[in-house]
């Protein structure tokens, strides 16, 4: 049941609106109702009330590009689990990458997830169909069956599409369904048996690099591709300084790219391998210090767009190997909004921008299909996410909603943490520090 709801006296910011000033806002019907500057109160009276003081409320946080594991790997996650987990997090809308076994690559898969999400989800959950069928690069996939079945966008995700003649297909595909095409870009002749950054850290670990240049050609070609054809490109966890200056360059000629970039190619670099952490070991790899301030500079000038986790739950036992029979991957919804609150802390990147890249943005990539998200705009969904920037806690995986564990911040002090999130107008995470108060 949806409640009516007043969050009090917070920090509202909201970039979709150019608000961030104290106010209050009021959540009825599961709808923002109202939104009050000061000490304003809502006409309403009849409301519980959750005393915002110190707080930031801001839209409910979005995440382009997740994985979820289910079907095929329910071991790893499950749509039940990785929502939980996305609500601790903040993030009331999260897109579900087609890398599942089997993939999502037609109308029947998409329509599971849907009515998979509807039965068991707390938050909304966005399908992403595959590229090519099975997600093997040879063969289109009916895009538009899963367009009109309600796929947000397509990927490969894991697999990038190697072949030129493929992902032509899909950007033009892509200018007809006004849906983004995703990719995952890696040159891999340049990867093969590629456990970390190709550097100097590699070569101390006699593990094999993964350079920055199969990253780069990649990029450079889809770019190529998406001028060519018009279509809607976006370029998946970009990592490298030359993936950021090639996307700048193409969005100075007016090609249409969007890109993103996870917490985690943002705050950790390649010597977490160090020690053989197979928590660490993620597909891009974590790269240089080098690499992270152009990714920085790229999220200040808008040269990337978004901020997406790449949430990439797996078991205990999948990591609790040999570091090279390791699979990739972090799981990140849970920790991401407090790693990268220290870009802010540090003054790297300011608390609007941060905001933005969660919310206003990637709603924009989505487009108004999916209605009024990334925004506390009155008549909008009631997602909201409360958090305080400057709470200091452990990051302790015992306390994970998501089944996958595996992160390399184990232990670690983050500062900045959600306390709250509401979903459609409903209270779906909140720390047991909050008391809601009938007014």
């Amino acid at each position: 049941m949806n409640q009516t709801l007043l969050i009090k006296g917070g920090r509202i910011i909201d970039p979709s609106q150019k608000i961030d000033e104290t106010g209050s806002l009021l959540v009825a019907e599961g709808k923002i109702a109202w939104l009050g500057k000061g000490e304003a109160t809502p006409p309403k009276t009849d409301y519980e009330v959750l005393d915002a003081q110190g707080l930031v409320v801001c839209p409910g946080l979005i995440d382009l590009h997740c994985h979820l594991r289910q079907p095929g790997y329910e071991e790893k996650e499950t749509i039940a689990s990785g929502t939980k987990a996305a609500a601790r997090g903040g993030f009331t809308t999260i897109c579900c990458m087609p890398n599942t076994n089997p993939p999502l690559d037609n109308q029947t898969a998409i329509e599971y997830i849907k009515a998979k999400a509807a039965a068991e989800a707390v938050v909304r959950v966005l399908a992403i169909g595959c590229i090519s069928k099975g997600r093997k690069g040879q063969e289109l996939a009916e895009m538009g069956e899963m367009a009109a079945a309600g796929a947000v966008a397509f990927s490969d995700d894991g697999e990038p599409v190697l072949s030129s003649h493929i992902m032509r297909q899909a950007l033009d595909y892509s200018r007809a369904f006004d849906l983004p095409v995703i990719d995952h870009c890696e040159d891999t002749a340049l990867t093969e048996g590629g456990q970390m950054n190709e550097g100097v850290v590699s070569a101390r670990l006699g593990l094999r690099g993964i350079p920055n240049a199969a990253e780069d050609i990649i990029v450079a070609r889809d770019l190529a591709l998406a001028q060519l054809t018009g279509g809607r490109l976006h370029i998946a966890h970009a990592t490298t300084e030359g993936a950021v200056e090639l996307i700048r360059r193409a969005k100075e000629k007016g090609v249409r790219v969007t890109a993103e970039v996870t917490p985690h190619h943002l705050t950790l670099t390649e010597e977490r391998v160090i020690g053989y952490n197979t928590n660490a070991k993620v597909n891009p790899p974590l790269r240089t210090e080098r690499d992270i301030e152009a990714l920085i500079q790229g999220l200040n000038d808008n040269t990337i767009d978004i901020i997406a986790t790449d949430h990439a739950p797996h078991t205990e036992g999948d990591k609790l190997c040999e570091f090279a029979l390791a699979p990739f991957g972090i799981s990140g919804l849970e920790t991401a909004l407090g790693s990268l609150m220290g870009l802010v802390h540090k003054k790297q990147l300011s608390l609007a921008t941060l905001i933005a890249k969660l919310t206003h943005e990637p709603a924009k990539i989505l487009g108004a299909k999916q209605g009024k998200l990334g925004t506390l705009a009155v008549g909008a969904p009631a997602d909201v996410t409360i958090f305080d920037p400057n709470l200091e806690w452990v990051v302790d995986t015992k306390d994970f909603a998501s089944k996958g564990k595996n992160t390399p911040l184990v232990g670690e002090k983050l500062k900045g943490r959600v306390i709250a999130t509401i979903y459609q107008g409903k209270v779906v995470y909140k720390d047991k520090t909050i008391k809601l108060k009938q007014r």
